[in-house]
């Protein structure tokens, strides 16, 4: 059916589509002090508007909204129709406790009895 469609609405349907994968998504990049809206996530990368996208390689972060939730590293890029495709190298999620030297109880007691001496 798209190609009964005149120019000029098959680019603002695409815009509108765009602009609602914009607004849907709070998955951002940070790449030093510069932030940019991901458009689609998968396990080996992340997808980018190709307007305006930025050439990256080497370590970002990658938030949802406020939350930081892997620390990543991009080695290959390439465009593909209207998104800059991203491919990780690795991705490491981000721990929001300290890393422990022990073997955590899985269920640790609720309160401790005091000893009587």
């Amino acid at each position: 059916m798209s190609e009964y469609l005149p120019e000029a609405v098959r680019k603002g349907l695409e815009d509108a589509r765009l602009a609602m994968l914009r607004r849907s998504s709070r998955l951002c990049i940070h790449d030093g002090d510069r932030v940019h809206r991901i458009l689609r996530l998968w396990d080996g990368g992340f997808a980018l508007d190709a307007r305006g996208a930025p050439r990256l390689r080497g370590h970002v972060d990658l938030y949802d909204g406020a939350r930081h939730i892997y620390t990543c590293l991009v080695v290959t890029s390439h465009e593909a129709g209207d998104e800059q495709v991203y491919d990780f190298k690795w991705s490491t999620a981000v721990a929001d406790r300290p890393a422990a030297d022990f073997v955590r109880a899985e269920e640790p007691p609720k309160a401790l009895i005091p000893r009587l001496t």
